[in-house]
């Protein structure tokens, strides 16, 4: 099982470049927890200082907005969530519910700290990984702003001809 969940990390983007024995110190480290569907792992307005990284399962990202709760986005095994808590320590900008009966690793800024305390190339390296992860998703979200934007307030333009 141990060896899965290294597979499992290797292939994720935050914990690209990450040695194996690293790893195993932060899995060591992480508790595995399991969440029925229809459950939170969090909710938007929480405070946080863990993120998770789905084993299986899958998950609705979801944002409320007058009342109502909207979907931002939908993750399954290899993705993680909750990541931004890492780095800013505010409050959860979304809530996220188990759309599948999940299973996921739980990581804190504890576990962070102490891999910080254990090797501090490697630790650097994954605060790096989650900046661009962030970074990436920022990219994105911007890029919807703008298209947004650009569909809702592009000015009609009337195009006369004239002859010459």
């Amino acid at each position: 099982m141990l060896e899965e969940r290294i597979e499992l990390l290797q292939r994720m983007p935050i914990f690209g470049g990450i040695r194996e024995d690293t790893l195993r110190f932060l899995l060591n480290l992480t508790p595995i927890v399991s969440i029925p569907r229809k459950s939170y792992f969090f909710h938007e307005g929480d405070n946080g200082n863990v993120m998770f990284v789905l084993q299986a399962g899958r998950v609705a990202v979801m944002k409320t907005w007058k009342a109502q709760q909207h979907m931002l986005a939908q993750l399954g095994a290899g993705d993680c969530f909750g990541e931004m808590a890492l780095i800013d320590l505010y409050p959860r900008s979304a809530s996220v519910v188990a759309t599948e009966e999940c299973c996921a690793l739980k990581l804190s800024v504890g576990d962070l700290y102490s891999l910080y305390e254990h090797d501090l190339e490697q630790f650097t390296v994954i605060q790096m990984n989650i900046g661009r992860e962030i970074s990436r998703r920022l990219r994105l979200a911007d890029n919807r702003i703008f298209q947004a934007e650009m569909v809702t307030s592009a000015p009609k333009r009337e195009y006369t001809f004239r002859s010459f």
